[in-house]
């Protein structure tokens, strides 16, 4: 694809809503451009009266008289001329050359003006892009279905919503503030020198595609090596994560050499590719350079002959004058190869950080949804699902959970515990079969209802860097009354009661206004796990989902956790996963998986009483 697809793709992408700053931007673009035409055009009478030009007989020509934009200009110079000879004959050189040189001041101020206006319009849509990309990844990420993140290492998508972002941000922007300026200054810039003189500039363009052709050659493999370079700034930032996770194991396996030295690789490989893009990169400026003084040598030749002709069409203090022009372009024309090149860079990354935005949720919304009634039951009706097709996780599950009831699910690892639970809130949905709320496939509700029913408490608890209070009311709009008829601050603090964590928020140092540290870095274990209860008693929902929530614990906090879970799970419908068989001797029912099937399904006593899985399950804990 070339640049020039790439430079309308990115335009219609982006700029739609910052249209009013892109049109002032390119308005005060063009006139700082005009302006520097004037600033420019002192040089001619300021050569003239160097030069000793002054004398040349000169007549004052009435506009009215001549016809074509050529007359007009040549009319238009003989005028000033006149007004120059008779302001020199009046008060001197010296005095003509003071006018001229603030004449040259006020223009570059102007000119200066007009580009700060144009680079002050230009800052929003920068700013404005990169905010919405990142808005738009961050939504993204948090509309996609858990399959996704199964899938995606979690260092990889760190990577496009950071790297990839940051290099859009240092490639494309930059680019594409240089397309909204140098476009216009070499139009008007093209337009005067062919007024200058058409053929010298003629000559001139059938020049340009040569140099062209070879800044071209250069920046084409640089979009294949950025996109390799960006995978393997993923890679490294993926290497990262996993060392800081596994730390604990690192050291006491004394694995760091081994790890120290993959890393090591990684990066050496890492910098080799951006060495390669880096070098590439930097040619387009000195090769731009040298391909424009080459052109300004063929410039002086060609101009040369026609000043020389016996048929002149331009004399020297203009040549000079358009010297300075064609000069004039060979920075913005500099700049735009060096925008291709970030385009092409950045286009790179552009693309993997798309592969995010345009991945299709497998989780759909009804077009229509159905209010979420739980009267009566959840049921699984011959459900099955695979993560991958090859190897099935649930093989026909049939289970009805009635409302109010407790249903527990052990097994081995690996068995689909996990599974079950997480397709109850549509985190995946089933590969075939069905899973209803009261006789209602779940997929006709709107997820966000569906899930407004439930609670989850995990093994390992999901806490924020942010205040217990925060973390408590996490699953709460607390903009909306509290219930009761309490305050919120009154809620938290008897969902935490009931937690069995108020005694210890309370003799934190600023109690629940306390930051608890990365993941909750700063509490126990059982303290975390207790504000994740407390954070679900005031969500207070009737579905209950405990996913392991005491098997990480040591004993004393298993109890206080264990009482509080007890709590938790009064009068609500709650579905258990448990390693640790005493936590739900107590359930209603009892269901027993074994690689994804239901094998035993009863009571604790009545399963134990069969001498089959639970039973061998049991004598091994105890």
């Amino acid at each position: 694809m070339s640049a020039r697809i790439h430079v309308n793709n990115i335009l219609r992408r982006f700029v739609p809503p910052y249209k009013g700053q892109m049109a002032l931007n390119i308005l005060f673009n063009l006139l700082s451009t005009i302006l520097s035409l004037f600033s420019f055009a002192a040089i001619i009478p300021v050569l003239r009266i160097l030069f000793g030009l002054t004398e040349i007989d000169v007549q004052w020509t009435d506009l009215s008289t001549v016809n074509g934009l050529q007359e007009t200009i040549a009319a238009l110079r003989s005028n000033l001329y006149c007004i120059l000879n008779e302001q020199i004959a009046l008060h001197g050189s010296s005095y003509v050359l003071l006018l001229l040189g603030l004449f040259l001041v006020v223009m570059t101020g102007l000119k200066c003006a007009a580009a700060w206006l144009a680079n002050y319009f230009m800052v929003p849509i920068r700013t404005g892009v990169l905010r919405d990309l990142r808005q738009q990844l961050y939504d993204k990420i948090l509309s996609l279905p858990m399959g996704y993140f199964t899938e995606a290492r979690r260092g990889d998508v760190i990577s496009r919503m950071t790297n990839d972002v940051n290099e859009v941000e240092a490639s494309i922007m930059s680019a594409l503030d240089i397309l909204f300026k140098d476009p216009v200054m070499i139009l008007v810039y093209l337009i005067t020198l062919f007024v200058i003189s058409w053929q010298l500039t003629l000559f001139v363009l059938l020049l340009m595609p040569i140099a062209i052709f070879f800044i071209g050659r250069i920046g084409r493999s640089l979009k294949r090596a950025s996109t390799k370079g960006q995978e393997q700034n993923a890679e490294i930032l993926s290497s990262i994560d996993e060392t800081l996770l596994g730390l604990r194991v690192i050291k006491g396996f004394n694995a760091q050499h081994k790890l120290r030295t993959r890393f090591d690789k990684l990066i050496n490989a890492t910098r080799a590719t951006f060495n390669r893009i880096n070098r590439r990169y930097y040619l387009a400026h000195p090769l731009s350079e040298f391909l424009g003084t080459t052109l300004i040598a063929i410039i002086l030749w060609f101009g040369g002959l026609l000043i020389l002709s016996d048929h002149a069409t331009i004399d020297a203090s203009t040549f000079i004058y358009y010297l300075v022009i064609f000069y004039s372009i060979i920075n913005p024309s500099k700049d735009l190869s060096k925008a291709a090149y970030g385009i092409r860079r950045g286009m790179a990354s552009l693309e993997r950080i798309d592969t995010i935005l345009n991945t299709q949720s497998n989780i759909l919304e009804p077009t229509q949804p159905q209010p979420v009634l739980f009267e009566q039951a959840i049921a699984f009706d011959h459900v099955h699902f695979a993560y991958q097709p090859e190897r099935e996780v649930l093989t026909d599950i049939c289970l009805t959970v009635p409302k109010g009831k407790t249903i527990a699910l052990v097994g081995q690892s690996g068995s689909g515990k996990t599974t079950m639970t997480d397709l109850v809130p549509r985190f995946y949905d089933p590969t075939t079969g069905t899973i209803t709320v009261d006789g209602t496939d779940i997929r006709r509700f709107a997820t966000h209802d569906l899930r407004a029913l439930m609670g989850i408490v995990c093994q390992e608890p999901v806490l924020f860097n942010d205040t217990v209070y925060n973390n408590i009311t996490f699953g709460v709009d607390t903009t909306q009354a509290a219930p009761n008829g309490l305050t919120w601050p009154q809620a938290v603090e008897q969902a935490a009661r009931i937690a069995n964590a108020h005694q210890f928020i309370s003799e934190m140092p600023e109690g629940y206004e306390t930051v608890i540290g990365d993941r909750g870095s700063r509490l126990s274990g059982g303290q975390r796990q207790r504000l994740s209860i407390a954070r679900a008693i005031l969500k207070n929902p009737p579905i209950l989902i405990l996913d392991e929530a005491t098997s990480a614990l040591d004993s004393e906090s298993e109890k206080l956790v264990q009482e509080a879970l007890e709590h938790l799970m009064a009068e609500r419908t709650t579905l258990v996963v448990a390693h640790r068989l005493s936590t739900i001797k107590h359930a209603d029912l009892i269901c027993v998986l074994h690689e994804g099937r239901i094998v035993e399904r009863g009571t604790h006593d009545e399963l134990y009483a069969l001498g089959g899985y639970y039973t061998k399950l049991v004598e091994m804990q105890a």
